[in-house]
């Protein structure tokens, strides 16, 4: 839910806000509820969605939900960097979903906190760039060694998380903006 805001209040302001808070209901707010719901009926074990068999359905409602999203930014007419902002959503989607179905549990968490980077990186002003990205890696390690602790994943799935959503959202804003 944080990326959208951010871009949205980086880059247009109030009204940035109002375009990222239809990104986020959709793409973040939902999908949580969803988690919860599901760890609260036993559909899913954790909100980490630990177990690999359980991802595959909750991964399509969200492939669903961000579609809609992106469809509602285009037809209403949002700034461009806000379809980019959900389009690399969806592109990250495509690189980890496939992954994970066919039996690999690359690392949702790092994908998402490195293609966050790099999108929030790519709309700060000036000189701002280099420290989001300093500052962004540091974080994105510290979740993969997390994840790695934690038992949730080995290192090589959490750096191909980090690699797969940094290339799908360096590819997906390149191709965008």
């Amino acid at each position: 839910m944080g990326l959208p805001l951010a871009v949205g209040a980086i880059t247009g302001g109030w009204v940035g806000l109002g375009w990222a808070l239809i990104a986020a209901v959709l793409c973040g707010g939902i999908p949580a509820a969803v988690i919860a719901l599901g760890v609260r009926s036993g559909r899913f074990g954790n909100r980490h969605i630990t177990e690999r068999s359980q991802r595959p359905k909750l991964i399509a409602v969200i492939v669903a939900l961000v579609v809609v999203a992106l469809a509602l930014l285009v037809v209403l007419g949002a700034p461009r960097v806000m379809v980019a902002c959900v389009a690399i959503m969806l592109a990250t989607l495509a690189v980890l979903g496939p992954v994970t179905v066919v039996g690999w549990k690359i690392s949702f968490h790092t994908a998402v906190a490195a293609g966050s980077v790099v999108m929030v990186a790519w709309v700060v002003p000036g000189g701002w760039m280099y420290a989001v990205g300093v500052v962004g890696a540091l974080v994105v390690g510290l979740i993969g060694w997390s994840r790695a602790t934690l038992g949730d994943h080995t290192p090589a799935q959490t750096l191909a998380g980090a690699v797969a959503g940094t290339a799908a959202t360096w590819a997906t804003l390149a191709v965008l903006l």
